[in-house]
């Protein structure tokens, strides 16, 4: 019988402060894991913007080498996916995508503003990046 009953408090399972006790710690642990994970996105969103303002800065280049001159304004990125009207050196398309990490279009102007001998290529959606500077090719270290 003595056997039966110690048996019997083996398999009754956790107690209330055991349950308790797990609850506590998950809390504890979530309130540290999860702050951090969350700044993780915006800084993986920032760091895919500057890399997308690198590649189709090295785009916009190579169409210039092809073609003797880079996009105007009006032809905008798209002229790196498809080829403008009667450009016979036209090698592309230079990049797959012209969009930001937020799914917005890369703004580019040529000439540009602040790269008077280039263009100017800038993401809006985003915004700024974590030290409150606009996302684009004339700051930040990228070209």
């Amino acid at each position: 019988m003595r056997n039966q009953i110690r048996r019997d408090k083996r398999n009754r399972g956790f107690t209330l402060i055991e349950l308790l006790l797990v609850m506590v710690i998950l809390a504890i642990l979530a309130t540290v894991v999860v702050p951090k994970m969350v700044g993780r996105r915006a800084q993986a969103e920032e760091s895919s913007a500057k890399t997308g303002i690198s590649s189709i800065s090295t785009a916009l280049d190579t169409f210039e080498v092809d073609n003797g001159r880079y996009p105007s304004s009006e032809e905008g990125l798209t002229a790196l996916l498809q080829a403008p009207g009667n450009m016979p050196n036209w090698h592309g398309p230079y990049v797959q995508r012209v969009t930001d990490p937020w799914g917005q279009q890369y703004m580019y102007v040529y000439p540009g503003q602040h790269n008077t001998n280039s263009f100017d290529l800038y993401t809006t959606h985003g915004g700024t990046d974590t030290s409150g500077n606009q996302i684009n090719n004339w700051s930040n270290g990228t070209p």
